[in-house]
């Protein structure tokens, strides 16, 4: 078993005195379970623009007096929004560096995170600057010498990009990009364009779907399988996500055994968010459960099981929270076979309702069928 890293991700805060700073309450009450559920079980917080909602002093000095509480390290990244003054350097004077790196290692994987603000007019000009496009390729290049897994945080999609965005997207589908994070939707969505799986949380500030409850997702890379589910916020605990092998929907290299099992004994593995004070089980197809073991020293657990070629329908449960995702199981001779990617990195590949994982489906937001806002 290689390496696994996971992050909360804490959708577009839009932090903002016109709607009486609600994004600090949430963002507050996001802390507070964090800290309460998650400390030791995640590696980092993350918040990936539209951070301050007019790119005030008040409204970044909010965001941070909040997080100061956070008891494990946050990043963020900046959006459209932080740049409204024609700069970002009131988001600069707000954020440490240390929030704001633009490349860490973490448990094996090499984290880039991107600026596709400063280079464009203001607005959805989404444009990677000449820095960060060297130094996205360059990193890349590091994490292919060094053995370590690839992941990229942006504020939009590669088909947002008003410029070049199909080049980036073919770029991180070259370099085997295990996981792109993204905000600016305003809703929860998943893309696999067959090379890179895509995953943006909806907003904290500005909730157009669900009723608008708040929440935030989960985001799991395990052996380079990414996982990703959404909770909302003041739910039970502990929180189940399944992490090993690929829900056939996040499967991007079919003949890796960890993605697409063969079939025989396969190992499942799923990660327990929160204190397990019961047994958690796994099902396979609607066969009787049987008891996973905890791995020592983490919050991950296993079992194994026999499974022959097809697709099996797994659960992982505990006494109040369970995941559900359907998994390939194929011989090497039978495993699917990938075309050439078309439009990579564009939303056309989102791969629809999901609600176990809190996905509705409903493309709610500024840039689709929303507020406009």
């Amino acid at each position: 078993m290689s390496g696994s890293i996971s992050w909360l991700h804490i959708g577009d805060l839009h932090m903002d005195e016109a709607d009486d700073m609600v994004s600090r309450d949430r963002l507050a009450r996001i802390v507070d379970e964090a800290n309460t559920h998650l400390r030791g079980a995640i590696d980092f917080a993350f918040l990936p623009g539209d951070n301050a909602n007019h790119a005030t002093p008040a409204q970044y000095r909010a965001i941070v007096e909040t997080l100061a509480g956070l008891d494990f390290p946050w990043r963020v990244i900046p959006g459209d929004h932080d740049f409204e003054g024609g700069d970002l350097a009131t988001y600069e004077a707000a954020f440490a560096k240390g929030h704001r790196p633009e490349v860490e290692v973490v448990a094996g994987h090499r984290c880039i995170y991107l600026d596709v603000i400063s280079a464009g007019a203001g607005g959805p000009d989404f444009r990677l600057t000449m820095h960060h496009r060297n130094r996205l390729l360059g990193e890349l290049a590091r994490a292919e010498a060094e053995g370590q897994t690839p992941l990229v945080f942006m504020h939009a999609y590669p088909g947002d990009l008003a410029a070049d965005g199909d080049e980036i997207a073919q770029i991180f589908a070259d370099a085997r990009v295990a996981f792109v994070d993204t905000g600016h939707t305003h809703y929860n969505e998943l893309l696999n364009d067959g090379r890179v799986v895509y995953g943006a949380t909806r907003s904290t500030g500005q909730i157009e779907e669900d009723g608008g409850r708040p929440g935030f997702s989960i985001v799991t890379v395990h052996d380079r399988v990414p996982s990703w589910r959404f909770k909302r916020l003041g739910g039970d605990w502990p929180f189940v996500q399944i992490v090993a092998p690929a829900d056939y929907r996040m499967v991007t290299r079919p003949a890796d055994p960890q993605q697409v099992p063969r079939p025989g004994p396969v190992e499942i593995v799923a990660k327990v968010f929160g204190r397990v004070d019961g047994p958690v089980t796994l099902s396979a197809g609607g066969r009787d459960a049987v008891a996973m073991e905890a791995i020592p020293c983490t919050s991950l657990w296993r079992a194994n099981i026999t499974l022959p070629s097809g697709c099996h329908e797994l659960v992982v449960a505990t006494a109040t929270d369970r995941d559900i995702v359907r998994i390939l199981v194929r011989p090497i001779d039978e495993v699917p076979r990938r075309a050439p990617p078309i439009a990579p990195g564009r939303d056309i590949h989102a791969i629809g309702a999901w609600p176990e994982h809190g996905i509705d489906g409903t493309q709610l937001g500024p840039n689709k069928n929303g507020m406009h806002l």
